[in-house]
């Protein structure tokens, strides 16, 4: 039988799919100006449908493989380790703050509440990290500061909560130790929480830049992001500079000026959009987490 939508469901689509064309347009519009000339840019503007396709843009990137399969390492290294130990944390955090036998949950939970709405500020921050755990230069700089996230932790608390505590007391008659509920039990009762945790904490990863500006000089330990900013700063230096590029020889009609800032971008953004299709179908139950209240 035919279903017939409501005037309100038929709204309701026509805002999605607008919303939908707002999002995918621009970068679809991203991926043709990177395969664009850019002398035809500079000629016929911006097209959604490339007038030819030109590799010159991310010919000129990969000009320095080394340099950006070092940073695309970085960034992968980053982003999976600060993945897996932040939802480790954070589940470790949260399972304990959501069991109500346990003597100090009100305070531990009023620390991190408090935490989430005053936190310590740039500068005592950037202190603590050159100074006191001496991270400077290390892997750990990417990755330590964005670990635990007050606000993760009160999603994951609002999750926990909702899963019976008869479970836990049962597991517990049959011998269970706190280690063996919290991994047999509660970790994979929570798998739609940590699928969309996991997604918004390996976002923050991946796009993470300033960390790495702020604690980061070794070239070897530059994260694309970053790259992305300087190659950037370096493309806006040549072009507002024309009288030092004439020194040197080169010529500005044939650099590929925003066609390799686009082709860059999506260098940096494509891997993840790869990624969330895996999560999607844990993506609705993990976003109605601490909705409803039983």
């Amino acid at each position: 039988m035919r279903k017939s939508f409501s005037l309100a469901e038929l709204a309701i689509h026509l805002i999605f799919v607008a919303t939908t064309i707002a999002m995918v347009v621009p970068f679809l519009l991203v991926v043709s100006i990177s395969l664009t000339e850019e002398r035809m840019l500079n000629e016929l503007g911006y097209r959604l449908i490339p007038p030819k396709i030109s590799f010159d843009a991310y010919r000129y990137i990969f000009e320095s493989p080394v340099i950006l399969s070092r940073a695309y390492g970085v960034t992968i290294m980053s982003t999976a380790l600060g993945t897996f130990g932040s939802l480790l944390l954070t589940a470790m955090m949260g399972y304990g703050i959501s069991r109500r036998d346990y003597r100090y949950n009100r305070p531990v939970t009023f620390f991190v509440f408090f935490t989430m709405m005053f936190s310590g500020g740039l500068v005592p921050t950037y202190i603590l990290i050159t100074q006191y755990l001496h991270l400077r230069d290390t892997i750990w700089a990417l990755i330590l500061p964005g670990m635990l996230s007050p606000f993760y932790i009160m999603v994951m608390k609002g999750f926990l909560t909702k899963v019976p505590h008869e479970i836990i007391e049962s597991a517990k008659i049959d011998g269970a130790r706190e280690w063996t509920i919290f991994v047999r039990i509660v970790l994979p009762l929570s798998a739609p929480a940590l699928a969309t945790l996991g997604l918004f904490i390996s976002f923050n990863y991946w796009n993470s830049w300033f960390p790495a500006m702020l604690y980061i000089d070794n070239e070897k330990l530059v994260p694309i992001q970053l790259l992305l900013v300087r190659m950037m700063q370096t493309i806006n230096f040549l072009t507002t500079h024309s009288e030092f590029v004439s020194r040197l020889n080169v010529d500005l009609a044939e650099f590929p000026n925003l066609s390799a800032r686009m082709a860059m971008t999506v260098l940096a953004a494509g891997p993840m959009m790869f990624v969330f299709p895996f999560f999607q179908r844990y993506f609705v139950q993990g976003l109605t987490v601490g909705s409803l209240k039983g």
